[in-house]
């Protein structure tokens, strides 16, 4: 069924493959996408690059794994369509934003309502051998974000004062009322050899949204069989001579 806004309407179709997006804009319409998830758009759409809000936001949305630019895209007078996808094979949702904000993991947030704003949120270290940082983006309406996922999106509803515990690579949103913290699985041991490293301890009232698949483990399974470039072959065959 098409999901419903002020400004737009949109359905999304998906497979085994991915999915897309199709963003019908009303007479003189706007719409926010992420750099790179345009796939086509019809006949007297314009697009527009622009900052992401005043200096220091885009900033902060730059160290959260977005853009500090985002690509608008203008409706003629008669309307028009976008068509976007997410750049990993995955699902989309819409998630809509009233008074109550949500938070996104970098790199989710995928396009918007133009009355949809974000900030980015520090949600702890993960540590050296988890990869760098949790990355929360702040999203505040009212409006509806598009966000995207790696693979399959699957819901959790938490009560009050309910704990769960998900992988920090798995997460893919919450609801702002969700308090969270970042910590090892298990010791050090267990990080390094387990195949297991950091996660984040959640603790309701809230939804959160994870994704089924964490692009940390499949480039950790793709890394090591990709070949060797020719640079490396050649120098190791000139240090053999």
């Amino acid at each position: 069924m098409p999901l419903r806004a002020k400004s737009w309407k949109s359905l999304y179709a998906t497979s085994p493959f991915g999915s897309a997006a199709f963003v019908t804009l009303g007479a003189n319409k706007e719409i926010k996408l992420e750099p790179g998830s345009m796939v086509s758009y019809s006949d007297g759409i314009t697009p527009e690059t622009r900052a992401t809000g005043a200096l220091f936001g885009g900033l902060k949305c730059m160290g959260a794994g977005e853009s500090f630019f985002q690509n608008t895209w203008r409706a003629p007078a008669g309307g028009g369509e976008v068509t976007l996808t997410p750049s990993l094979p995955g699902d989309m949702i819409f998630l809509p934003v009233g008074k109550d904000d949500f938070l996104l993991a970098s790199g989710t947030y995928l396009a918007s309502e133009m009355a949809v704003s974000m900030d980015s949120t520090w949600g702890g270290a993960k540590g050296f051998f988890g990869g760098g940082w949790l990355v929360l983006l702040r999203i505040r309406g009212p409006g509806k974000p598009l966000a995207c996922s790696y693979e399959a999106i699957f819901e959790r509803t938490l009560s009050q004062g309910e704990c769960y515990v998900v992988d920090t690579d798995h997460i893919v949103g919450m609801d702002a009322s969700v308090r969270f913290s970042v910590e090892k699985s298990g010791g050090w041991g267990l990080t390094m050899l387990g195949g297991e490293g950091f996660v984040c301890r959640l603790t309701g009232p809230g939804r959160v949204l994870m994704q089924s698949r964490s692009t940390t483990a499949s480039l950790g399974w793709l890394l090591p069989k990709l070949p060797k470039s020719s640079n490396k072959v050649r120098n190791d065959r000139t240090r053999r001579r």
